[in-house]
């Protein structure tokens, strides 16, 4: 029905509940925040941090219902779906847009474990979700350039000391971390400036997907690779609030994480070799599979 509105009065109705929905959960999660740093016990501050995961997840939920009443988007999800919201999971997924974010919230909530972001340090000053991000203990990482890491070698190897930090945090409760292994959007100008060898995709960055892998040691055992396609291009968030994705496809595929591919990535150059040759591997399979998953006829 809310679908069917015209769309000067849907994608307004939308965005003041998408609004009111974020400050509803936000302002409680907020006060728990600050109830969970004066707590003495660190498993009273565990339970409180449960309580948060609880409140996010209601958050995604309406959000995701959203999607569902104002939108006529077609969701095709297709391969693994026997998952457990009690099982750690490192997410690999191909990143064109922000709508991969609410797609995959959208898709795993309450499903797997609530998902945790990299996410850049900028970030936290976005009003409202920055700070709730912080409070549910999304890993902010600071980027260093090659010209700012060779003026400042001490900077070397901070983003796998605080990956460590972060992963620390996530081995008394089940998680999901999420990692866009190209480290940025896919843009034609992007694919093009890497050469990069897929045609859909840009180069893995192997780094993070290892020292996540090592940090968290045998309390991970699982990836998730996940492929997101919009068979009708290039979209936006907007695009998504205003109904104007049609159909937005979704393959989900579990690995076992080998004992050959946990090591030292920095350290040892065989291991590294190997690991970037693993993860090229899965690249190349998941450039095959975005290019059937377009054509594909449903």
């Amino acid at each position: 029905m809310l679908a069917s509105l015209p769309a000067f009065l849907r994608i307004p109705l939308a965005c003041v509940l998408l609004l009111a929905n974020t400050v509803l959960h936000v302002t409680p999660l907020f006060l728990l925040t600050l109830v969970r740093l004066i707590l003495p016990l660190q498993v009273l501050r565990r339970g409180v941090s449960r309580i948060l995961v609880w409140i996010a997840e209601s958050w995604l939920g309406f959000n995701g219902w959203m999607f569902g009443v104002f939108t006529r988007t077609r969701w095709l999800v297709e391969g693994d779906q026997d998952l457990s919201p009690r099982e750690n999971y490192l997410v690999v997924c191909n990143h064109q847009s922000w709508v991969d974010i609410p797609a995959l919230q959208k898709v795993f909530n309450r499903r797997i474990p609530f998902m945790r972001f990299f996410l850049k340090s900028q970030l936290i000053w976005v009003p409202l979700l920055g700070p709730a991000w912080w409070a549910l203990d999304f890993p902010f990482m600071k980027r260093h350039s090659r010209q700012e890491l060779e003026a400042r070698p001490e900077l070397r190897g901070k983003d796998r000391e605080a990956t460590r930090r972060a992963c620390e945090k996530f081995r008394h409760l089940p998680v999901a971390i999420m990692n866009f292994t190209e480290g940025t959007r896919f843009t034609p100008a992007k694919h093009d400036a890497q050469g990069s060898p897929y045609e859909h995709l840009l180069r893995p960055k192997a780094g993070g997907v290892a020292f996540v892998i090592d940090a968290m040691g045998d309390a991970i055992r699982q990836i998730l690779d996940v492929t997101i396609v919009y068979p009708d291009g290039p979209t936006s968030m907007m695009d998504m609030i205003a109904g104007r994705i049609r159909e937005i496809r979704i393959h989900i595929r579990r690995i076992p994480i080998p004992s050959a591919m946990r090591g030292d990535y920095e350290g040892d150059a065989v291991f590294r070799e190997r690991f970037q040759t693993w993860v090229n591997e899965l690249w190349a399979e998941k450039d095959a599979r975005i290019a059937s998953m377009l054509t594909r006829q449903v």
